[in-house]
């Protein structure tokens, strides 16, 4: 069953339409690339499904249950999580800091309660090793390269249940070191039944690791293949408009 199905979703903004009658499903453990210009619609699309913007028309699914999402926090208690372009991390802060950051772990009793930094930073360390990532709890961010502010990122995701992530342009402005270890977070996450949606540029990224593409284009989806059956000229041709549609 998929874990996340998408049914006829549009969105406007007035006389502006930003997404167009899209539907598609998810299969738990599945990387779906999502692809397309500046203005075809991906981060409304996204935005949707993590509870930033409610549908105009449409319905959302997981499990084969409609759900109705107000707020981000509701669709994190779905197990939806979401990696922002900009990484929303603070450069003050730890590493583990950052990961708890309004998640804090506390300790006491009633209104007697203060930071539990040892759990955070063990919890946080746990996190880290699963994600092989040599990223430090105690490390600033201030401090860390593109690669391990994506893993601290990451390690967000993983202190709820979370089904579904999605990752907004996860490789961008990084070196090409960097971006290897991003691609393999995603395997990670992959491996372990987690169900990605990956909104990039990076043709070859998506063509590493994602098992099918998206391809939007002025609001409408315009394909949806498996990585296997299609070639980065042909979604070229697809986001550029010199191929209508597959």
């Amino acid at each position: 069953m998929a874990v996340l199905e998408l049914v006829n979703i549009s969105k406007h903004f007035g006389a502006i339409q930003a997404v167009n009658d899209v539907s598609f499903s998810l299969e738990p453990g599945e990387v779906v690339g999502l692809m397309g210009d500046n203005g075809a619609g991906k981060s409304t699309l996204v935005k949707m499904i993590a509870g930033n913007f409610r549908p105009s028309e449409g319905r959302l699914k997981m499990d084969g249950s409609e759900i109705v999402l107000h707020r981000p926090v509701e669709a994190r208690r779905h197990g939806i999580e979401i990696v922002h372009q900009d990484l929303a991390l603070c450069n003050n802060l730890t590493a583990a800091a950052n990961v708890f950051l309004g998640r804090e772990l506390r300790r006491g009793i009633g209104p007697f309660q203060v930071l539990d930094y040892a759990a955070m930073y063990r919890r946080a360390g746990e996190i880290f090793n699963e994600l092989k990532s040599e990223t430090r709890p105690r490390d600033l961010v201030k401090q860390m390269s593109g690669g391990q502010r994506q893993a601290v990122a990451i390690a967000r995701t993983r202190l709820s249940d979370a089904k579904i992530v999605l990752m907004d342009e996860p490789t961008a402005a990084i070196s090409v070191r960097q971006v290897a270890e991003v691609l393999n977070l995603i395997r990670l996450l992959r491996d372990q039944g987690i169900a990605i949606v990956l909104i990039s540029h990076r043709m070859p990224d998506v063509f590493t690791v994602a098992d099918r593409v998206i391809v939007m284009r002025r609001g409408q989806k315009v394909a949806d293949k498996k990585i296997a059956d299609s070639s980065p000229e042909e979604v070229t041709g697809l986001i550029t408009g010199a191929i209508e549609r597959v």
